[in-house]
C-alpha cells in the first residue's frame, strides 16, 4: 500500500501556467520553470491555484497539466496543485487524480460562485468530495483568499473539518493578507499547517507558528523566500524578510499575473511568458518599463542557477 504522505511546510511557489501561442498550456516551459524552482529554493510547487490561472482552464486541461508536468518528471510529491472548483465533481475528478499521480496535498477552495453561504453548505461541499474521492492519502490544505473567492473559510468551520476529517484536512493557505486571520489560526489549532500566501508575512507567520508560505512572488525569488524560512529565528531574519518585503510591494504594485509574466519574459529572454488567458490582458509596454526601472533600482535579478545556501547571499543575490 502506499505510504501516507507527510504534513507539507516550507516555501512553495505559486506557479505561473506558461501558454502556447493558441493558449493551451506549454507544458514542456511549465516544467523547465518547476525544476528551476525547485532547484533555487523551493520546497514544494503549488500549481494550478489562483497566480496560475486555475479557473481559466478545463478540468480537462488541468488533469493534462499534472500529467504532463509528472511526464516531464517532475517529482509529484512536491506538488500541492489546486483542485477547488464550484461543481463536487469536478473536485473529485482533479484531486483523485493528483492522489493517484503522487502528489502529496491538494490545495481545495472552497465553492465560490454562490456568496453567502452557510457554513454548513461549506462543510457539506469539503464532505462530499472527500467522502467520494475514498482514499486515505488525500490531504486537503484549504484555501482562504476571500478578496478573490468572496467565500472565506469560518474558524467554526476549520473546526468542524478538523473533528470530522483530522487526517484529511491538515492546513491552509490563507490569503486573506489578515495576519491576525493567520496567527489565530496556527494558535488554535496544534498541528494544523498554516501556510501564508503574502510574502511581507513570512517572518511573522512563523514567529507564530506557521510552517511556511505559497506566493506569486516566489515564482521570481524562491532562494530569498528560503532564506527567510531557514533564518527567521536568525539576528537577520528582519532584514531577510524586508529584503523580500521591497521585491513583494514593487510586485504588488501592478496587476500581479501580468507583472510576474512580464518580469519572466524579461528574466529569461522568453517574450511567450508574457501570454495570459483572457480575460487577464498582457501588461502595456509603458507599465513594463516603468516595472523594470522598480526592480532596477532595487537591484533585483532572478538566480541564473540553483542557490540553496543561508543568509551570507544577502549582498550577491542582489547583484
Amino acid at each position: 500500500m502506499a505510504e501516507r504522505p507527510e504534513i507539507l511546510k516550507g516555501v512553495f511557489a505559486a506557479v505561473l501556467t506558461p501558454l502556447l501561442e493558441d493558449l493551451s498550456p506549454d507544458v514542456e516551459t511549465h516544467a523547465a520553470h518547476c525544476r528551476w524552482l525547485l532547484e533555487n529554493g523551493c520546497d514544494g510547487l503549488a500549481v494550478l491555484g489562483t497566480t496560475g490561472e486555475a479557473n481559466s482552464f478545463s478540468v480537462a486541461e488541468r488533469v493534462a497539466i499534472l500529467e504532463g508536468l509528472v511526464a516531464e518528471g517532475i517529482p509529484a510529491q512536491t506538488m500541492m496543485p489546486g483542485t477547488g472548483c464550484c461543481s463536487i465533481t469536478d473536485n473529485v475528478t482533479l484531486a483523485r487524480r493528483a492522489v493517484e499521480l503522487g502528489a502529496s496535498g491538494v490545495l481545495m477552495l472552497p465553492p465560490f460562485y454562490y456568496k453567502d453561504v452557510s457554513d454548513d453548505g461549506l462543510f457539506a461541499a469539503y464532505s462530499e468530495t472527500i467522502q467520494r474521492v475514498g482514499d486515505g492519502r488525500l490531504r486537503i490544505y484549504l484555501y482562504h483568499i476571500p478578496p478573490q473567492s468572496k467565500t472565506p473559510i469560518s474558524f467554526d468551520l476549520i473546526e468542524r473539518l478538523l473533528k470530522a476529517y483530522p487526517e484529511t484536512v491538515v492546513g491552509m493557505k490563507d490569503s486573506s493578507g489578515v495576519f491576525d486571520n493567520m496567527a489565530r489560526a496556527a494558535r488554535s489549532f496544534p498541528g494544523f499547517a498554516v501556510f501564508t500566501g503574502a510574502d511581507h508575512l513570512l517572518l511573522d507567520l512563523m514567529q507564530a507558528g506557521g510552517v511556511g508560505c505559497i506566493t506569486a512572488a516566489c515564482n521570481l525569488a524562491p532562494h530569498w523566500l528560503q532564506d527567510i524560512f531557514q533564518e527567521w529565528r536568525g539576528e537577520e531574519a528582519e532584514e531577510l524578510q524586508n529584503r523580500m518585503t521591497g521585491l513583494r510591494e514593487i510586485i504588488a504594485s501592478f496587476p500581479l499575473v501580468p507583472g510576474l509574466r512580464a518580469i519572466m519574459a524579461r528574466e529569461s529572454g522568453d517574450d511567450t511568458w508574457r501570454r495570459p488567458r483572457p480575460p487577464l490582458m498582457t501588461l502595456g509596454q509603458g507599465r513594463c518599463q516603468e516595472l523594470y526601472r522598480k526592480l532596477d533600482d532595487l537591484g533585483f535579478r532572478m538566480p541564473a542557477e540553483a542557490a540553496a545556501g543561508g543568509p551570507d547571499r544577502l549582498a550577491a543575490s542582489t547583484s
